[in-house]
């Protein structure tokens, strides 16, 4: 009986329609092998006949396929489980869709290095591609290739100011590229033009949920002819049609491929919930030339560090079992997959995603899927009006998802908010057996706990957050409903009074597992704010550490970290955390907590290797009463194999070893080409084992402490200008009356930046010899910035 029902069901599996494509090809010819199409759309077309009746296989043959609008794809262009439809290219990585142009220039020699071609009538340029490879629009500071961890490759404090622009004859069209002031990602402006008074205007700047302002120093202007100056950079003055270009080293102009970009979106699938698109598959291509989409990057995420915008080089909304395989997205100006709103069953596998303007693969949701959601990070919802019932309103979400075997480098050529793999607002999406690395900001991103159910496994992160700041390899938020700024006080007692609070929108569990991290510029792994319902096991982390801010239900076990430690930041009580059979090189690096937390909470039987007063530290927050200082007797740290040999005091605490041979991608192509994180050595690890005691100042009846190490990220604060802690306040004191609580970090003092205790005395003094009748103090409470103005007399009082 088996045998005949394989006979039957044999000639169906292996029938097919077969439709052939070419660039050389004709849109009127038959589709066959001797006679293909040219254009990818007239495949679609053709396939209609077929489809739901039999398998359509679209080979892509080798060429560029310049697409003259996006390839859209509606829920009539689905396929179904039995008969898919295949796109693939008749050899993997040579059949190339371009949402671009090829330009046919007749070049001259302008000045000073720098020659010009006349354009076609109307034509707008977002990027120009010298032989395949983009090229850079004017700008200034000049692009550095060594400043890799810089900002913008170069930046400048002058960029836009009215003395540089008074040497711009009209700057309308340029573009401003800003950091967030504390680190947290990028801003973006258009400029207008000038003022009367010379002054640069401009419109933007809506591309960062934390609305702060930009930074002073690293800011960046591009696309200003009189910035011409440097080999690879290109201006298109669009009212003359006049297209200049000074040719990077070895390019030779009479010769060379001339290729500017159009579309944003190449590829499209349309539907909704109610009307998927279904079963398509695209294997073995390679997309390029897809717009560079900051200044459309508005929408706020929920209470994320991030906006969004809703595009990318392939777009997925309402679809159904839709692969992306063994592909590559070579230098696309946004992000290069979406897969928005209502998606079941996506698959990435096998790709490399490089150079990318954005992110790479984004997995977002709909907002209206979510109970009582807020989007600007001030916002707060008041916890005993929110709705209690558990989980999403919409399953409008991506949905059993998932990222596999796939190389991810250079993500946030251009945004400074991207991550390799972005997850907001989804649930169970899988994200193994891939490399990411060199990463502005993070390498995988999980924005907020709705709703959880996510698996990263077996991933290698590394060279992460170059550009930017507080953030990890991999970063996570969980401003949820039940979260709010003051969650010290306000959601302690309302978590106290129902501990289903935190997991109204984290109803299942992450699991982070197997898996390499190294982050030099923050965290290995970073749950930031009210970051909930994870696990954590079996990793080895390169750099800082493991990061926990407050949540609840994160258990942690079984990892190593040769080199850093745990940094716990501003923990609830009755957290429900379990941190434990873990290695560290150092003691925990606390921030905020001060109490003993043991309330449904255990840290404990962790080994530490650098650190022999580590356990004794931790007895001040009620841990590790059972935990071991020592050797944790590495195999061969030296070449990254941290498993520990027989007779290791961490096995006795209960650590098993792990395969540390097994993270990052394991398609040979990709493998071959990918890179593996620097393996530090671990003499490295014994810098931080003893930090010196923090530095104090007692004045107007408080007491001012210097923030050391990582302790400016639980209050909120910039690196750069960490202000000082306030950790005590008498009662009846001066500070008391003025306002000031411990808890909060005192910025400045009328204006003065204070980041040290010797700056504070210096001011103080200043203050007792001034005439001035008011004084300002600037400080920070619950990541809100805010200001006293008090009265000199009072601060002087002895």
């Amino acid at each position: 009986m088996k045998k005949s029902t394989l006979l039957l069901t044999l000639p169906c599996l292996l029938h097919a329609a077969e439709i052939h494509v070419s660039p050389q090809g004709s849109d009127q010819a038959d589709g066959s092998a001797k006679s293909p199409l040219a254009t990818l759309q007239a495949a679609k077309d053709k396939a209609q006949s077929y489809l739901g009746k039999e398998s359509v296989n679209i080979t892509l043959h080798d060429g560029i396929y310049y697409l003259a609008d996006t390839l859209t794809f509606t829920p009539n262009d689905s396929g179904t489980q039995q008969y898919p439809v295949i796109f693939k290219a008749a050899n993997e990585g040579q059949a190339i869709l371009s949402g671009g142009s090829k330009l046919d220039l007749q070049w001259t020699e302008y000045k000073d290095g720098i020659y010009q071609a006349t354009t076609p009538e109307g034509l707008e340029i977002d990027q120009l591609f010298i032989d395949g490879t983009s090229q850079r629009m004017a700008r200034y500071p000049n692009y550095d290739p060594a400043l890799k961890t810089k900002p913008y490759q170069g930046y400048s404090a002058d960029a836009f100011a009215k003395e540089r622009a008074s040497k711009w004859a009209d700057p309308t069209g340029g573009y401003i590229h800003a950091m967030h002031v504390a680190g947290w990602g990028g801003y973006h402006y258009q400029i207008t033009g000038k003022d009367a008074e010379g002054n640069v205007t401009y419109e933007g700047g809506w591309q960062n949920n934390r609305k702060m302002g930009m930074h002073k120093d690293h800011r960046m202007v591009e696309n200003i002819f009189e910035e011409l100056d440097a080999p690879g950079e290109w201006f298109h003055n669009q009212k003359t049609n006049t297209l200049y270009y000074q040719p990077a080293a070895g390019v030779n102009l009479q010769s060379a491929s001339v290729e500017v970009v159009r579309l944003d979106n190449l590829v499209e699938f349309k539907g909704a919930q109610d009307s998927l698109v279904q079963n398509i598959t695209f294997d073995g291509i390679t997309v390029r030339h897809a717009a560079r989409t900051f200044m459309d990057n508005k929408e706020q995420l929920v209470r994320s560090d991030w906006t969004i915008n809703r595009s990318g080089a392939f777009m997925l909304t309402g679809t159904q079992n839709i692969s992306i395989l063994n592909s590559e997205f070579d230098q696309v100006g946004g992000n290069a997959i979406f897969v928005n709103n209502y998606n079941r069953g996506t698959v990435v596998k096998g790709c490399h995603i490089h150079h990318t303007g954005a992110s790479g693969v984004c997995f977002v949701g709909d907002p209206n899927a979510l109970r009582d959601p807020l989007f600007e990070y001030g916002e707060s919802n008041d916890l005993s009006k929110i709705d209690l019932t558990k989980g999403p309103k919409t399953e409008n979400f991506p949905m059993d998802c998932e990222v596999a075997d796939c190389l991810i480098t250079n993500i946030g050529t251009v945004e400074r908010q991207p991550a390799g793999v972005q997850i907001a607002m989804c649930a169970k999406i899988s994200v193994r057996d891939c490399s990411i690395y060199d990463c502005a900001r993070a390498g995988i991103n999980i924005g907020d706990g709705a709703f959880g159910g996510h698996l990263i496994e077996r991933v290698d992160v590394f060279n992460t957050v170059l550009e930017t700041h507080d953030h990890g390899s991999f970063n996570s938020w969980g401003r949820d409903r039940y979260w709010r700024r003051d969650h010290l006080t306000t959601v302690q007692e309302a978590v106290d009074k129902n501990p289903e609070l935190p997991f109204l929108d984290a109803i299942h569990t992450t699991t982070i597992r197997d898996s390499r991290w190294r982050c030099d510029h923050g965290w290995d792994i970073d749950l930031d704010d009210g970051s909930t319902n994870y696990d954590i096991y079996n990793n080895l982390m390169l750099g800082k550490g493991l990061k926990l801010r407050e949540g609840y239900r994160r258990h942690a076990w079984n990892n190593v970290s040769p080199f850093g430690r745990l940094h716990p930041h501003v923990w609830f009580q009755g957290s429900k955390d379990q941190v434990y059979n873990n290695i560290f090189a150092l003691t925990h690096g606390p921030a905020r907590m001060f109490d003993p937390y043991v309330r449904e909470t255990m840290v404990d039987k962790n080994l530490f290797t650098h650190d022999q007063y580590a356990v004794s530290r931790a007895a001040d927050l009620g841990w590790d009463k059972n935990s071991l200082t020592g050797d944790a007797m590495y195999v061969d740290a030296a070449n990254g194999d941290f498993r520990v040999k027989e007779g290791s005091l961490a096995l006795k605490l209960g650590f098993k070893n792990f395969p540390m041979d097994q993270f990052g991608v394991k398609k040979p192509s990709l493998k071959s080409i990918a890179r593996t994180p620097e393996i530090p050595t671990l003499q490295a690890a014994v810098a931080g084992a003893k930090p010196a005691p923090p530095k104090q100042h007692r004045w107007i009846g408080a007491v001012f402490q210097e923030l050391q190490g990582e302790e400016f990220s639980s209050y909120g604060v910039s690196a750069e200008a960490p202000g000082l802690a306030v950790v005590r306040v008498a009662p009846n004191s001066v500070a008391a009356e003025i306002g000031l609580q411990v808890g909060d970090v005192m910025l400045g003092l009328n204006g003065e930046n204070l980041s040290r205790t010797h700056k504070l005395h210096y001011y103080v003094n200043d203050l007792r010899r001034s005439r001035d009748e008011k004084a300002t103090i600037q400080f920070v409470r619950n990541q809100k910035a805010g200001e006293y103005t008090v009265a000199l007399a009072l601060l002087n009082k002895k």
